[in-house]
């Protein structure tokens, strides 16, 4: 039988390439975004590229139901969902004290709440059946404090510490979690979170395909995580042996205003 990918944020950057790899695999996969003309449009590509059904769900996941009504849809289309790719999540930059909660709330609920229900929700079928994949897309933010982005790093940190925990939890069932933690990447995050001339996206950044094809494979080993690029590991990993303070005064400077 025919397995099925569930990818959010599938509508450009990661996402995008995520759903690529999964219609390259012969997965049908469900594409999840709120802009419904893209995610049609690529529907369509992937549909006769790769012969397989690609299911449209537009759905902005930073309402509080969103997560509850895509199970909706799926189970109203008899649609049984082998792989969850929680990719969606955004930023926004500036001191917190500044910063519009409007929107932090918002990236609350796409970065941790609707990712969280989403496994919530999908996670116990795919138990029952002693087989299934998920990959949550973190960030080397993860890793250590976020001045300047406070909120968005500590989403971050959720979403890996959320997914060793479960990952965990899952050992021995069939069912296994990857967390993908990549550094800068050329999507439109830059953009959206109004960050165009950080240093952060001045120095080496990687693509969406190179970044997407990493966590992919990895998701298909079953690892439990995965930080794509030598320097992203080096710095990731480098955050355990330095006081907390000095990890956040340095995220602090790379994320500052290159002049």
């Amino acid at each position: 039988m025919q397995e099925t990918s569930l990818i959010t944020g599938a509508s450009g950057g990661l996402g995008e390439e995520f759903a690529k790899l999964c219609a390259a695999d012969k997965m049908n996969v469900v594409l999840v975004a709120r802009g419904e003309e893209a995610l049609k449009t690529l529907a369509a590509e992937l549909e006769k590229a790769h012969g397989i059904t690609a299911t449209v769900i537009a759905k902005d996941l930073s309402l509080p139901n969103a997560a509850a009504e895509i199970v909706e849809t799926l189970k109203k289309k008899s649609i049984h969902i082998d792989m969850l790719i929680n990719n969606a999540g955004f930023g926004s930059y500036g001191a917190f004290h500044k910063t519009d909660f409007a929107q932090e709330k918002m990236m609350l609920e796409v970065n941790v709440t609707a990712l969280t229900e989403l496994t919530k929700l999908l996670l116990p079928a795919m138990v029952a059946k002693k087989s299934g994949k998920i990959l949550n897309v973190a960030s080397t933010a993860a890793f250590q404090p976020g001045p300047l982005m406070a909120v968005y790093y500590a989403t971050k940190a959720y979403v890996l510490s959320f997914s060793e925990g479960i990952a965990r939890e899952l050992k021995g069932t069939g069912v296994t979690v990857t967390c993908l933690c990549p550094g800068p990447t050329k999507t439109q995050f830059a953009k959206t979170a109004h960050m165009e001339s950080s240093r952060l996206f001045k120095g080496s950044v990687m693509d969406a395909p190179t970044v997407a094809l990493r966590g992919y494979s990895a998701l298909c080993a079953g690892k439990k995580l995965v930080v794509p690029g030598i320097r992203n590991r080096v710095g990731a990993f480098a955050t355990r042996f330095v006081p907390i303070s000095f990890a956040a005064m340095v995220a602090e400077k790379v994320q500052g205003k290159k002049k």
